[in-house]
């Protein structure tokens, strides 16, 4: 069931799985159109210092990117970032880049920095920014590698080389931040916002 009220689909410009069942899940009708922009070249031209002003760059000018070719619809951009102290991660490149990340985190904490943003005709309409703050169990060597045997390729599709929504959940030991900022979409704001433009019927 949908509780989706506007004249077309929402737009989800991302290819994100956790982000597309977390619309599904909260019964919004949309499709998705990733956004085709060089990540890496945007952050370097914005000259941002701190994960979070850039997952929420990357969010907006997503969004924006998708929207200015679709008038009239709405468009959600979503970006995130992981951050141990000053290190910044991406995805890992390979299984012995995704063992290095764990061994990095393993037994600390670190940060996730969740942003999403909507845009209609190129304008952003709203943004908002979330963090949660991931404490990982200390791993040894054997430990690290038992997990990357269990997850198989799926450690490189996510930044830390985890998905919490599956056997990542073994690696941590303490979590302070909402389910929905961990899987990389800040969804309570983004309803608010919906329902403040009379979107959905709840």
């Amino acid at each position: 069931m949908t509780v989706w009220r506007g004249s077309q689909p929402l737009i989800l410009a991302s290819k994100s799985p956790a982000r597309q069942a977390l619309l599904a899940n909260a019964g919004i009708a949309f499709e998705v159109i990733p956004a085709d922009i060089d990540e890496r070249a945007v952050e370097l031209a914005a000259g941002l210092s701190t994960p979070g002003e850039v997952a929420a760059l990357l969010a907006r000018e997503k969004a924006v990117s998708v929207s200015s070719r679709y008038p009239d619809r709405f468009v959600v951009g979503a970006d995130q970032t992981l951050a141990l102290d000053s290190r910044w991660f991406s995805k890992p490149a390979g299984r012995r880049d995704a063992a290095g990340q764990l061994q990095a985190l393993a037994g600390r904490t670190h940060e996730l920095h969740s942003a999403v943003a909507v845009a209609r005709d190129g304008e952003i309409l709203f943004s908002d920014l979330a963090i949660a703050r991931m404490t990982m169990r200390p791993l040894d060597d054997a430990a690290i590698s038992a997990y990357l045997d269990a997850a198989g390729p799926t450690v490189t599709a996510s930044v830390g080389a985890y998905q919490l929504e599956a056997l990542g959940v073994h690696l941590f030991e303490r979590i302070d931040g909402d389910h929905f900022t961990i899987l990389g979409l800040p969804l309570l704001p983004l309803l608010k916002f919906l329902r403040s433009r009379h979107l959905l019927v709840v």
